[in-house]
């Protein structure tokens, strides 16, 4: 099928970086940035530090996918046995990411769910469907939930026009607590969840993971320049797991000259 029959008006077809992998995204409603790109390469390195990137079957779930960029990062630096489910609110965004599926021929692989992660019922479906994918393997859990939730709180930031770029990046159809109640349902005991958020909701994100079951494991600040103040970061937590932080060196995204640290070159080569 040819690239034009994917793409619809006022949307734009991108190469991402990783092999001959590409976005179709809207900019007039949301593009996506560096955090996605940096917290699916901080998933997949953690499952490696682990030794588990080649278990068959490994399961993620991505929660507030948008375009669905996350999965398809996780496609290229994950097994072809990784079954990688993406869900997201809005209905433009989840038909986009279903498309995105498509056109890089990996629907087999990335599975979209229109849902909301508010909605107490979106834990039961999604682990119906898995079982359905698993086609009557045992099924415990997700191995893996990410998500690259909206910053603000709702109500705090200043309000949009666009109503796909206040959703994407305020707190209305979830809250905080709302994604990570939605992934502690979803994992595995012992699974790990990963989150890029800003630095200063770390107090709230760590209160509610701990409601929650979810231990907070690793901890990395990450900023535009060496020197810089961190303006976002990086929480990777365990279901389950035993009480103990710790704190990874922090990483720049940018050099002196404005061009990508090596640390960032290096995730689009992995």
């Amino acid at each position: 099928m040819r690239d034009d029959a994917f793409i619809l008006e006022g949307e734009r077809l991108d190469s991402i970086g990783f092999g001959d992998l590409r976005l179709i995204q809207k900019p007039e409603e949301f593009c996506y940035g560096i955090d996605a790109v940096i917290l699916a390469d901080f998933a997949a390195r953690g499952l490696l530090e682990k030794g588990r990137a080649y278990k068959d079957g490994i399961t993620v779930c991505d929660l507030g996918t948008g375009t669905g960029i996350i999965p398809l990062i996780l496609s290229h630096k994950l097994p072809d046995s990784a079954q990688i489910f993406g869900v997201e609110v809005q209905k433009d965004s989840f038909e986009r990411a279903k498309r995105n599926a498509a056109l890089n021929g990996l629907s087999a692989r990335l599975h979209m769910v229109l849902g909301d992660v508010s909605d107490s019922m979106l834990d039961e479906e999604l682990w119906d469907m898995m079982k359905e994918v698993k086609k009557g393997a045992h099924f415990e859990g997700f191995d893996i939930v990410t998500t690259n939730p909206p910053y603000t709180e709702g109500g705090r930031g200043i309000e949009g026009k666009n109503p796909a770029k206040v959703i994407a990046r305020q707190e209305t159809s979830g809250t905080l607590e709302d994604f990570i109640r939605t992934a502690s349902a979803l994992l595995k005991e012992k699974g790990d969840f990963y989150m890029v958020h800003r630095p200063s909701r770390l107090t709230d994100i760590c209160c509610l993971c701990r409601k929650y079951r979810i231990e907070p494991k690793t901890l990395r600040f990450v900023s535009p320049r060496d020197g810089e103040a961190p303006n976002i970061m990086l929480v990777h937590g365990v279901l389950g797991g035993g009480k103990e932080l710790k704190m990874c060196a922090p990483l720049a995204v940018y050099d002196g000259n404005g061009r990508y640290t090596q640390e960032i070159s290096m995730i689009y080569e992995r």
